[in-house]
């Protein structure tokens, strides 16, 4: 093996922030040039970024031969005909990258291979003796993020290691999920990353069972819920347990009451204990339904009002609410909307308006297009105070089921810490994190779409089970990076650093030079991955530069050479130790090996 010298890697290293870094993963990554930002979620990739991003996926590749997977590639640039047969080249609305050719055919960047990997199998695969069967590859990937951010984490074009079972019954795919399951645990720890495992929502995906593996970290994009009993979730994954009917057969009709600028729920209850007070205890924020209006929209661009009511305490949670509702998706109701929308006063909207007879605003049978939908905590029975549909008023004692009726339910409230978890293991503490995998149980989804059928024992025809499981390869250079990195810069476990060591000429003289190449040939016969810090720039840039790289062990080869010594520099640990040039080798591998 050879060294590489640091005056020939193709390396520039920054001394400021990029202006656009928003976690350390991203500055640390771009300052020490590992990445390069072509345009928003696009980043080049160079030298040191490659030799981190292949020693993660020769990980990947470790653990889904270790299960029996067997590594396939597909193009990126894909035909519109099997997603039509899915259904997805719709579902999956703006976030697809959709073009022509030049002769007019449609065509796509694969944002996931689903239907790649199905027609592969039904080409090939006929009886149930070619199951079961895994599939994957590492493969560039697609999707028109509205908004990229984080560097790698969240881009437009990433890289994606992505497997798929086929299986001839359900226990096959259990069998399946379970070996996938565990291979990114592996993973996982063999990155070093901090991890939990939670359920989640199958999206546009499709399937039944649904977890993703969230690597920890303050900076994570994504919430999740756990509980001291082993409850996790990704919060778009949490359901509440409907609350209880009430008895209220007796209570009295709703009444009207002039509650002036009371547009907000603070304002609200403040007025309602002024002019309609409650003998009993005063009136609260989680006494009154809120009613928050959102403009809906389909993959086909149709717009729709929905109106979703819920406790007064209780915020709509913009994630739930996407995740429900997908593959549509959500925009803010304008000032102009109202106005296409009349009878939806803003700051008064409620179910029913008390004319005579009441009008029904929401729920079903009322007017125009609206849809309704309630929280589960706002159950049959239950009263509430609410929006009269008429400035200045609200409605105090509307009954749930006697005074109005939703379209459905929808669970989308935000989930707060100190909630009961679902199961009954604690309450719940909110904690964020980074999705790094995610597996799924898809069943038989893309194959009855597609066709994907064998022949049985008995030599009858039956449709395939599948799952699909991917990692996100890009974003775990960049979750290694972050879980890692210090104020100094990048700090890369061992196993999936650049370089094992750098040694740094601290000084001009021959001297140094010579002794520094000598131990440099040395310890690349053995097999040391190194690179030669022989820059004329000051010992101060190349130790700044040895840390700001993340190089794991730093061999200063300097003023002690002329007492017979060079210096031991270990990143992670910030320990520093003397070591005569004659034991050198040896005290070098034992630091880089361990």
């Amino acid at each position: 093996m050879s060294y590489t010298l640091m005056s020939q890697l193709f390396v520039r290293t920054l001394r400021e922030d990029p202006a656009d870094a928003e976690m350390p993963s991203h500055k640390w990554l771009i300052r020490a040039g590992y990445i390069r930002r072509v345009a928003p979620g696009i980043y080049t990739w160079l030298p040191l970024g490659l030799r981190v991003l292949a020693k993660v996926e020769s990980i990947i590749r470790d653990e889904m031969a270790a299960i029996g997977a067997q590594e396939v590639h597909f193009p990126a640039l894909l035909p519109r005909e099997p997603y039509e047969q899915t259904h997805r080249w719709t579902e999956y609305g703006p976030s697809l990258f959709r073009l022509k050719d030049r002769k007019g055919a449609d065509l796509l960047l694969g944002p996931t291979h689903e239907e790649m990997f199905t027609i592969l199998v039904k080409d090939l695969c006929s009886s149930y003796k070619d199951l079961p069967l895994i599939l994957f590859q590492i493969q560039t990937k697609y999707r028109d993020e509205a908004r990229p951010r984080a560097g790698v984490i969240r881009g437009r074009e990433f890289i994606m290691k992505d497997s798929y079972s086929f299986n001839v019954d359900d226990q096959g795919l259990a069998q399946a999920y379970d070996q996938h399951r565990k291979a990114y645990q592996a993973v996982m720890e063999r990155l070093g990353l901090e991890y939990v495992i939670v359920q989640a929502m199958s999206g546009a995906m499709g399937g039944s069972r649904s977890e993703e593996f969230l690597a920890v970290t303050p900076f994570g994009e994504d919430t999740f819920v756990r509980s001291a009993g082993g409850y996790a979730a990704n919060v778009e994954a949490v359901r509440v347990a409907p609350a209880p009917e009430c008895n209220c057969a007796n209570a009295p009709a709703p009444r009207l009451v002039a509650t002036p600028g009371a547009s907000t729920i603070a304002s609200l209850v403040d007025a309602v204990n002024r002019v309609a007070p409650r003998p009993d205890r005063e009136w609260q924020a989680s006494d009154t339904l809120k009613n928050v209006v959102f403009m809906r929209s389909d993959p086909t661009g149709q717009r729709h009002p929905l109106v979703i009511g819920l406790p007064g305490d209780r915020d709509v949670d913009p994630k739930r609410l996407e995740a429900a509702i997908s593959p549509d998706t959500i925009e803010p109701f304008t000032a102009s909307d109202f106005l296409n929308y009349p009878q939806l006063v803003a700051g008064y909207i409620g179910p029913v308006r008390l004319d005579d007879p009441p009008t029904k605003i929401l729920g079903p049978g009322s007017v125009d297009d609206l849809t309704y939908l309630t929280d589960p905590r706002v159950s049959k029975g239950s009263s509430w105070i609410s929006g009269a549909n008429l400035a200045d008023h609200h409605l105090v004692g509307l009954v749930t089921g006697r005074d109005f009726v939703s379209d459905g339910s929808i669970d989308v409230a935000e989930v707060r810490s100190g909630d009961p978890a679902p199961d009954g293991s604690g309450p719940l503490e909110l904690a964020r994190g980074v999705e790094m995998g995610h597996i799924f149980q898809l069943g038989r989804k893309y194959a009855d779409a597609l066709g994907l059928k064998v022949l049985d024992a008995n030599g009858k025809l039956v449709t395939v089970t599948m799952g699909s499981y991917g990692i996100g390869v890009t974003r775990a250079v960049a979750m290694v990076a972050e879980t890692t990195c210090d104020e100094r810069g990048l700090a890369w476990p061992k196993n999936i650093a650049p370089y094992d060591l750098v040694i740094v000429v601290a000084g001009k003289g021959a001297d140094l030079m010579e002794a520094a190449m000598m131990l440099a040939n040395d310890l690349a016969v053995e097999g040391v991955d190194l690179v030669v810090d022989d820059r004329l720039v000051s010992p101060g840039v190349k130790f700044a530069d040895a840390e700001l790289i993340g190089f794991p062990t730093s061999v200063v080869v300097g003023r002690g050479l002329k007492d017979g010594l060079i210096e031991l520099r270990d990143r992670a640990s910030g320990d520093a130790r003397s070591v005569p040039l004659t034991e050198a080798v040896a005290a070098i591998l034992q630091q880089v090996q361990s």
